[in-house]
């Protein structure tokens, strides 16, 4: 049975993040997610590492399919890595609506200098 499309206005990555975030300090054996929590930070890290290098690897090939999958799967670990950490989506969402308008470069600029 196909599923529905999920809907184009990102709410798929917080429904997600509110599955992970469930999946904390559940049983290893039964989901691969409370399997990384149970890892540790660095074992998330790592696959959020992985899984970047994989995405870059499709985007450089231009297997439109395959660039899906690999981006699926990195932001899936990146999302565990934000509640490993206790970084709310919503957090990332503001800070991203903070540089709405303004230029990459001074963006960057503006962050080199606030060090």
């Amino acid at each position: 049975m196909a599923r529905a499309p999920a809907s184009l206005d990102g709410t798929i990555l917080d429904k997600l993040y509110k599955v992970i975030e469930s999946r904390k300090g559940g049983d290893p054996t039964t989901s691969n997610t409370a399997r990384l929590f149970a890892k540790g930070t660095d074992k998330i890290a790592q696959k959020v590492g992985e899984e970047a290098v994989e995405t870059v690897i499709e985007g450089v090939r231009g297997r439109k399919k395959d660039l899906a999958l690999e981006s699926a799967d990195l932001l899936y670990h990146l999302l565990v890595l934000w509640a490993d950490r206790g970084l709310k989506p919503q957090d990332v969402w503001d800070t991203l609506a903070a540089r709405e308008g303004v230029s990459g470069i001074a963006e960057k600029k503006a962050r080199s200098q606030s060090k």
